[in-house]
């Protein structure tokens, strides 16, 4: 049935709010906010700080739980901190005392949090969470005790690898000429603005533009018509350049802006690279450069149907009991395989003992370490190599190396969570430090979450066994009681 009251909007001071009650404890920051140990997180986070030195900084709790609601969220800076502003569900998780209508911070600190917590800080507090999940203890007290504990291998461990893919476009060599080519211009016309050298040398960018457009809006091109675009822009660049270090050369400028001279040191490599391979008539170079405003973003080439090159991050990972722990990250691409050993020593240092089974797919089975794994006692996933054995399995070790087999899928669903609902696939960060610090706040918000909601489920469970446990006394004793009344 259709409802509608008719009436005018009522007054800012008319509204009621609702804030002079309590808050829902059953709130979902509420209960992210108790599974957290702040204090342990902060004194990783005052690491980077001076004790006395500088202004007075923003509270610790504030600044680390502004950063897990972004990426909890999947929010830009900004809208980190209006929805803050907003809910104030979310200030009590940042450990505020009141709601307020200000901002806790400017959105661009954001920044700055990125540049001061790097990958050895997001480690340190991925641990804390860790530890606490699985209940490990961070310093060793007993070294007899992990000397005997390291000699019996326990738990299972998931490895994969990923690309995290940073926020670029597709690259093409032609595109990539042009943006070398506007940067160009944009120096030439900096330095003749700001040191008001004269009549500016001509260009001819209205020209090179129209001959871009009229290559990058063809659908069909053949390769000769490309390879004439691509002389051609060589060409303008190589033309720009002279006028450049004739000026640099004559002492006439200077590049007082630090940003515009890193792009002039990278436009002059990319010409390098573009001029290589077109007179040698390749499309391969090393340490390829696919955009000049993230010039370490290298492609990386991964073999999946649809996307068979992946610009970004390439992560190696392992899970342990749903906890994500990243062991490798670069840039440049590298054989995962070959870190099979480290990502295991990484394993021991953490919980005193090697893993009893490794979930891993082929690429990490080669025989080195699989050598290597039964030497230490290790079993894997993967079929054995050479000519199958006549002695059958059973049906419950099939049964079992199936089940096993298939555990290995949720690293595959946790990539798959990671990329599609925290945007892991697209990453906004424009360096390489502040790059590694988005992808490791994904992956600690992560464990974040898994912890809260692994902590919901071990109270639920105790509450149902203690409900359970004290209903079976009740019966017990009015047994006992009928039992004493019939002997009377």
């Amino acid at each position: 049935m259709f409802n509608y009251k008719s009436k005018k909007q009522l007054s800012l001071f008319e509204f009621k709010t609702g804030f002079e009650g309590e808050l829902d404890p059953k709130n979902r920051w509420i209960k992210l906010s108790e599974s957290i140990d702040w204090d342990r997180l902060v004194e990783v986070y005052a690491q980077k700080m001076h004790p006395k030195q500088g202004a007075r900084s923003i509270d610790g709790r504030i600044v680390l739980g502004a950063l897990l609601i972004k990426h909890i969220e999947n929010l830009s800076d900004r809208g980190t901190i209006s929805a803050i502003q907003e809910n104030p569900y979310m200030q009590f998780f940042l450990g505020l005392e009141s709601f307020t209508f200000k901002p806790v911070f400017d959105p661009s600190l954001f920044v700055y949090i990125r540049k001061r917590l790097g990958k050895e800080e997001f480690e340190k507090m991925n641990q804390v969470i860790i530890d606490k999940a699985l209940n490990r203890k961070s310093d060793k007290d007993d070294e007899q005790d992990s000397d005997q504990s390291s000699n019996q291998n326990k738990g299972k461990v998931q490895l994969d690898a990923t690309v995290a893919d940073a926020e670029v476009n597709y690259p093409t060599d032609i595109k990539l000429l042009n943006d070398c080519r506007e940067k160009a211009e944009q120096i030439i016309d900096y330095f003749y603005e700001t040191y008001a050298l004269g009549k500016k040398p001509r260009t001819y960018r209205r020209v090179a533009k129209k001959e871009f457009l009229s290559i990058s809006k063809n659908k069909n091109v053949s390769k000769s018509k490309l390879r004439k675009a691509k002389r051609k822009q060589l060409g303008y660049l190589k033309r720009d350049f002279g006028y450049i270090n004739n000026l640099l050369e004559n002492n006439l400028v200077n590049f007082r802006d630090g940003s515009m001279y890193r792009y002039w040191l990278v436009i002059q490599q990319v010409y390098q690279q573009q001029k290589t391979m077109f007179d040698n008539k390749v499309n391969r170079v090393d340490n390829r450069i696919i955009s000049i405003h993230q010039p370490h973003v290298r492609p990386i080439v991964r073999g999946k149907s649809g996307r068979k090159v992946e610009f970004g991050a390439k992560i190696n990972l392992q899970l342990q009991s749903g906890y994500a722990s990243i062991d490798q990250i670069s840039f440049n691409a590298f054989n995962e395989g070959i870190c099979l050993e480290q990502q295991v020593q990484n394993y021991r240092k953490s919980n005193g003992h090697f893993p009893e089974l490794i979930q891993a797919d082929k690429i990490y089975l080669n025989r080195e370490n699989r050598a290597w794994m039964k030497q230490n006692g290790i079993r894997h996933t993967g079929q054995p190599l050479g000519r199958p054995k006549k002695q059958k399995l059973s049906k419950f070790e099939r049964q079992k190396q199936k089940k096993e087999c298939n555990e290995r899928n949720q690293i595959e669903g946790f990539f798959g969570t990671a990329k599609r609902k925290y945007a892991l696939n697209n990453i906004k960060a424009k360096k390489a430090n502040t790059s590694e610090s988005w992808i490791y706040a994904i992956i600690l918000s992560m464990n974040i979450l898994k912890l809260s909601k692994d902590i919901f489920w071990q109270i639920f469970y105790t509450l149902k066994s203690f409900k359970f446990s004290f209903q079976t006394q009740i019966l017990i004793k009015k047994f006992h009681f009928q039992t004493q009344f019939e002997i009377s």
